[in-house]
């Protein structure tokens, strides 16, 4: 028989509370709702043009990352074209070559100095902010005139004055962050593939 009052059922309880909790505060944040309709948009206008939306991140991040990008260049709600979208992890033999040769902060950099155009996206995940291959795939997606969109933590770490559009994420806790990522990703799809597949 489980006891519904022992700590460890309790423990469960808390981090629900601790999910949920953040996600009411940013249910309650005008700024970060009107910030996940600006990058749905600004996707949009990309991916209608003839852009691609790259994903990047480490860790959880790179499966969130992983995740996202399948929602765009699979589906999401419904049966409709597919959208050029991809994490730029998922090639391993080029990930652990660059890495090997180059050093692992310029994996995500060269792909996208190779594979990036002026008018596409990059978003970019780090719940710190500070991870030195997003930053360098910042910084070369600026230069090739990438517009660059981050989901951070609560401080935004370096991203927060690297990013065209930055939204973070108020916690400092690794998975809350994390969790808070994958719906706000889910959010952009929804927005990316009702809009521009409208029923």
């Amino acid at each position: 028989m489980i006891n519904m009052n022992d700590n460890k059922t309790m423990n469960i309880r808390n981090t629900i509370k601790a999910s949920l909790e953040l996600k009411q505060r940013l249910l309650a944040s005008d700024e970060i709702v009107l910030l996940i309709e600006k990058t749905a948009a600004v996707c949009i206008g990309s991916l209608r043009n003839g852009g691609k939306v790259h994903f990047c991140g480490n860790g959880g991040s790179a499966a969130d990352a992983q995740h996202l990008a399948a929602e765009l260049s699979g589906r999401y709600y419904y049966d409709r074209d597919p959208l050029n979208a991809e994490a730029l992890h998922v090639n391993t033999s080029y990930l652990t070559a660059v890495a090997n040769d180059y050093g692992f902060n310029e994996v995500y950099a060269r792909l996208l100095k190779a594979d990036g155009k002026n008018g596409d996206i990059l978003i970019a995940l780090s719940t710190s902010g500070n991870s030195k291959n997003i930053i360098e795939a910042i910084k070369t997606a600026k230069e090739n005139g990438i517009l660059t969109i981050g989901l951070s933590g609560e401080s935004g770490g370096l991203m927060k004055d690297m990013c065209d559009i930055l939204i973070r994420v108020p916690s400092t806790d690794t998975p809350r962050i994390q969790e808070a990522h994958i719906m706000i990703g889910h959010i952009i799809c929804e927005r990316i593939e009702s809009e521009m597949f409208p029923k």
